[in-house]
């Protein structure tokens, strides 16, 4: 297919098999199988293995592009098919919406005919139509994710993949390369000469994401992603060089991917999200901003920044959050969304006046990671079969223990995740929401607004079959999650104790009465994660006299177990640990339990009881991971007292 004829293309309709009047070629001649997304083949390159081309999905538009979209639903009615004309073409549906005139068409599909520029583009010159309405246009119709640069973090790794000349000759951008995808923000998604293009820049066997968008914004966001350094050593040469000051709070937000300060903090938001950093801490210090990322829940020291940078850096970040710039003096918290390179990320942001200025933290709330199955939580056998044997109880409390980043609310959405069935109503009340899940009905506690007794209320009167609380905090909160028990309802929450037997004490401290909880708690949960060896790396050694006194073996016929190698290796970062796992202790309750409970006995009493039962604490499970190979020794003792 000519260049000439591939710039004639508009975006494909829904239906696959329809061409609308300003596609020159029918889809099915092009080097794309539309029906089952897969290989694109080209003549040209023969030997080159191929760049597969990902089927388009619903489109999942931000900011006034969404508005746009919605404006066009309210509009035509539906957003699917307008009155006149079929679905897909872009000029019968926007005269059928009322949107433009039939005379406005005529005279756009005339200046098509002259400039050669695509229908919608034509719109946009000559006024009929404005950016944001076309690009939801283009999403509607191709199927495809929107590429909204004013929300979205460009990778400095995926512009090196392909030169400007390049992108502007072919208008296309590389937003992200994650995993063999690459994100590539384009007008036309059907272009083949420039899939093909990219074909021979990227990596072999990688898949090619589209992000649509309108030729404008493609052109500035190109401009902008090549004009400036985008490495964070790049960006702090570029401030070292350039003095000026600029009260980033005047700044045009569309120009304010321009100053270094905004790609300074961009370019330290993405490589933290990258590396798969829960948090960010950006903590000044008398001369210089000490920058940290928190990973598999260890700090380490990612940047250092001098000290001239922190009021332009934490200025950025309070406008991102709508904190108060001008307010130095007293905490603040706040959040902002952002993609980072194709990923939807939340960001909580909490500022903290010390006596080098504000310390400020951001904690990552990755919205685009799915949900993990129970059994690749690390969950032992036994373990497994007590969770489901609590799962399949249909009313009473779950309840998961455990301090800040323990997992507590993985564990439990993968738990809620296993039981989502079309015949069950799961709703939740948290705070935040830290991820979206589907039949889910998920509500957002806000503090002054509704707490979280007010939207127990609410909920039970939504005929719910499973409940989720996000934390029982205070003594209404604790009695309306029992009585929800108490009336038919299988309950999940969350406490902070140290251990599943401090769950009791927990809740008489809350002013509960022993009666009450006997009978309606099924389980709890106490888990700690600790970090996973890297596989690749990691070292064998046999333990000496103390550690096998730890393990309960002889250390006459030590087994072998592994260590973090000192210095790691690439897959890990020289970490000499890749990703976590939890480690967990459960207490099932029964009968016997509960009336102990009942007579208000001691914890000790509580766990005697349980311990004949068969209970396995941490600890236990624990020194099972370390004979299995999964952790060490050493990152056990960081979570779990491995000396009682």
């Amino acid at each position: 297919m000519s260049k000439d004829k591939t710039k004639d293309m508009g975006v494909a309709p829904d239906n696959k098999s329809e061409v609308d009047d300003f596609v020159s070629q029918d889809i099915s001649a092009l080097d794309i199988d539309m029906e089952s997304g897969k290989e694109i083949k080209s003549e040209k390159d023969p030997g080159q293995l191929p760049v597969k081309y990902k089927e388009p999905k619903q489109s999942k538009s931000q900011g006034a592009i969404q508005k746009a979209y919605t404006d066009i639903q309210a509009k035509s009615g539906s957003g699917n098919e307008a009155e006149d004309g079929p679905k897909g073409r872009i000029g019968d549906r926007l005269v059928a919406m009322g949107i433009i005139t039939e005379d406005q068409l005529n005279v756009a599909i005339q200046e098509k005919k002259i400039s050669g520029k695509m229908l919608g583009t034509v719109m946009v010159d000559l006024g009929f139509i404005d950016q944001e309405t076309l690009t939801a246009f283009l999403a509607e119709s191709s199927g495809f994710d929107v590429f909204d640069p004013k929300h979205t973090i460009v990778d400095g790794d995926a512009l090196s993949l392909l030169e400007k000349d390049v992108a502007i000759k072919h208008q296309v951008l590389p937003i992200s390369v994650t995993d063999g995808d690459v994100r590539v923000a384009m007008e036309d998604p059907y272009d083949v000469v420039a899939l093909d293009t990219l074909r021979r820049f990227f990596p072999k066997g990688s898949q090619i994401i589209p992000l649509v968008t309108t030729s404008k914004v493609l052109a500035d966001a190109i401009d902008a992603a090549y004009g400036y350094a985008s490495s964070i050593n790049g960006i702090l040469k570029e401030l070292e060089e350039n003095k000026e000051q600029v009260d980033l709070a005047t700044l045009d937000e569309n120009l304010a991917f321009t100053h270094p300060i905004v790609r300074l903090v961009n370019a330290l938001v993405f490589d933290a999200v990258k590396i798969g950093a829960s948090d960010l801490h950006f903590e000044p210090e008398d001369n210089f901003v000490r920058v940290r990322y928190r990973l598999d829940g260890v700090l380490f020291t990612a940047q250092i920044l001098h000290k001239q940078h922190w009021s332009g850096v934490s200025q950025r970040i309070k406008i991102m959050s709508e904190l108060n710039i001008a307010d130095k003096l007293t905490p603040q918290d706040g959040r902002f969304s952002m993609n980072v390179g194709g990923r939807e990320a939340d960001f909580r942001v909490s500022s903290l006046p010390t006596v080098h200025g504000e310390n400020i933290v951001l904690r990552v709330l990755d919205k685009s990671a799915s949900i993990m199955p129970l059994e690749g939580l690390g969950f032992s056998d036994t373990n497994m079969e007590l969770i489901k044997n609590a799962q399949s109880r249909p009313e009473g409390i779950i309840i998961v223990t455990g301090p800040t980043g323990s997992g507590k609310t993985t564990s439990l959405y993968s738990m809620l995740n296993e039981i989502n069935d079309v015949v069950v109503n799961i709703q939740t009340l948290e705070d935040p929401v830290e991820y979206s899940l589907p039949m889910i009905r998920q509500t957002h506690v806000r503090e002054g607004v509704l707490e979280f007794a007010d939207g127990i209320r609410a909920m039970l009167r939504q005929d719910p079959d499973i409940i989720f609380i996000g934390e029982i905090r205070d003594k209404i909160t604790a009695e309306m999650a029992l009585k929800a028990a108490m009336t038919g309802h299988q309950v999940y929450t969350t406490l902070h104790t140290n251990d599943s037997f401090g769950a009791i004490p927990r809740l008489l401290d809350l002013g509960l009465k022993p009666g009450m909880i006997a009978g309606a708690i099924i389980s709890v949960f106490a888990q700690r994660l600790t970090r996973r060896l890297c596989g690749n790396c990691k070292e064998e050694y046999r333990p000496d006299a103390e550690e096998c006194e730890i393990l309960g073996v002889s250390s006459d016929n030590a087994p072998s177990i592994y260590r973090a190698k000192q210095g790691g290796c690439e897959i890990c970062a020289g970490q000499g640990y890749k990703g976590r796992v939890a480690v967990v202790e459960i207490l099932s309750f029964d009968e016997e339990l509960d009336d102990i409970v009942a007579k208000n006995e001691t914890k000790a009493d509580l766990k005697d009881a349980a311990v004949k039962k068969g209970f396995k604490s941490m600890k236990d499970d624990g020194i099972l991971k370390v004979l299995e190979g999964v952790t060490s020794l050493q990152a056990l003792a960081r979570v779990v007292d491995i000396n009682k």
